[in-house]
């Protein structure tokens, strides 16, 4: 079979699907000698192991053969009352059951709000940089993007209301990481939050606000949700367990007050997968809810310390080592922290630090045009502060052989 015959048999929309710069990283950093600030991986020494499986074996005694069975497309119910009742003390905005639907991990909530909103060429608006995760969900519904300014405080909204009243047709969803974005660590300023729930509000596009980073704040002040305002749009809200209990688990949940929406992500998952896992749902809430949610609680905030204190070392490691052409922020949560090099092509760096067993995320892959070269994301929760303060004196010395060339 020829090529070009090859090429008609698969749908025109694969033509727009880009290869995941992170997924295909971990293949690399799957060799022991090698230090990566690549991947967006939770430390795998905190997750609870003993809690789980003794959780596990509950759920199991508790409700036995129905822990193991087909369950219903928009996740158990206890689940979902459990989400809505957290939300409703986070995001101090009542939230009820019926506001609730459970995924399979967060990216399959992006996954099937693209599936539901967007047809071919329809605009998508991005921060710019944003989470790449999205744009490989969305381009899969060949979507097309508009991006917005952003600063060290996150989206400009004087530039959110330019973009959208520019655009030469509609643009279908706003999506926002608001807190400790992926991939800047930026947090969107508390008084651009409402303003960017208004402009949507006026503009009638939805707004999608993905937050798995919001309770790994571990220096400043909460600030209020896009979805804690009362508005006539449509916000929907994105959060899971991945980032708080343990990625393997695969359970998320989108929240919202347009109920028509959620019928509709309703009806596309059950075309994907029938119903987020049984099994995992349970032990999830089991966990969580253990002797009144303290042990859920006090395991958060285990995480919160651990990664203030891995952060700490990587920036002081950066300040020690690297050159001045180096400029980078200091996140006050989540899981990453943002770099420029002046003039340097991260992408032709990374070649260079692999060879020193060092690895990171090229900043390139986070913009939706894949036009500005210089940045970096540097993952900070994953390496012990040992191996940060190796891996990072690893990288300066890649820095150093690109700038000698």
């Amino acid at each position: 079979m020829t090529t070009l015959a090859r090429t008609a048999r698969y749908a025109k929309r694969t033509a727009h699907l880009r290869a995941s710069t992170i997924r295909e990283m971990l293949k690399v950093t799957q060799q022991p000698d090698i230090i990566s600030f690549g991947g967006g991986l939770p430390a795998p020494e905190l997750f609870p192991l003993k809690a789980v499986a003794e959780c596990t074996a509950e759920v199991l005694d508790h409700y036995g053969a129905t822990a193991l069975q087909y369950s219903v497309t928009e996740g158990v119910p206890a689940l979902r009352t459990w989400v809505a009742q957290r939300l409703t003390h986070r995001l101090q905005r009542t939230f009820a059951f019926h506001d609730t639907i459970i995924v399979n991990g967060s990216q399959q909530g992006l996954d099937l709000v693209g599936k539901v909103l967007l047809d071919p060429g329809d605009y998508v608006v991005v921060a710019n940089p944003t989470y790449l995760g999205a744009i490989q969900a969305f381009d899969a519904y060949q979507a097309r993007y508009l991006t917005v300014e952003s600063d060290e405080e996150g989206m400009l909204p004087e530039a959110l209301e330019r973009v959208l009243a520019g655009a030469d047709a509609p643009p279908k969803l706003v999506y926002l990481v608001p807190n400790f974005q992926n991939p800047s660590g930026s947090t969107l300023r508390g008084d651009r939050r409402e303003a960017i729930v208004r402009i949507c509000e006026r503009y009638d596009v939805v707004l999608f606000e993905d937050d798995p980073y919001g309770e790994l704040r571990f220096e400043g002040s909460d600030q209020l949700g896009l979805s804690s305002y009362e508005s006539e749009g449509t916000v929907i809200y994105s959060g899971t367990a991945s980032k708080t209990l343990a990625p393997g688990v695969r359970v998320a949940w989108l929240v919202s007050k347009d109920h028509e929406l959620l019928e509709k992500i309703i009806l596309a998952k059950q075309g994907a997968d029938l119903q987020p896992g049984t099994l995992t749902q349970h032990i999830f809430l089991q966990y969580a809810s253990r002797n009144g949610g303290v042990e859920y609680e006090a395991h958060i905030a285990r995480i919160r310390q651990t990664y203030h204190r891995r952060r700490d070392v990587m920036i002081g490691e950066l300040a020690a080592h690297m050159p001045p052409q180096m400029h980078f922020n200091r996140p006050e949560g989540g899981m990453f922290l943002w770099a420029h090099l002046d003039g340097v092509d991260t992408e032709e760096l990374l070649k260079i630090s692999a060879e020193q067993k060092v690895v990171f995320v090229p900043g390139v892959s986070f913009y939706a045009e894949r036009d500005v070269h210089d940045g970096m994301r540097l993952n900070f929760s994953n390496a012990s502060e040992e191996k940060i303060a190796i891996g990072i004196e690893r990288l300066a010395g890649a820095v150093k052989t690109y700038l000698q060339r």
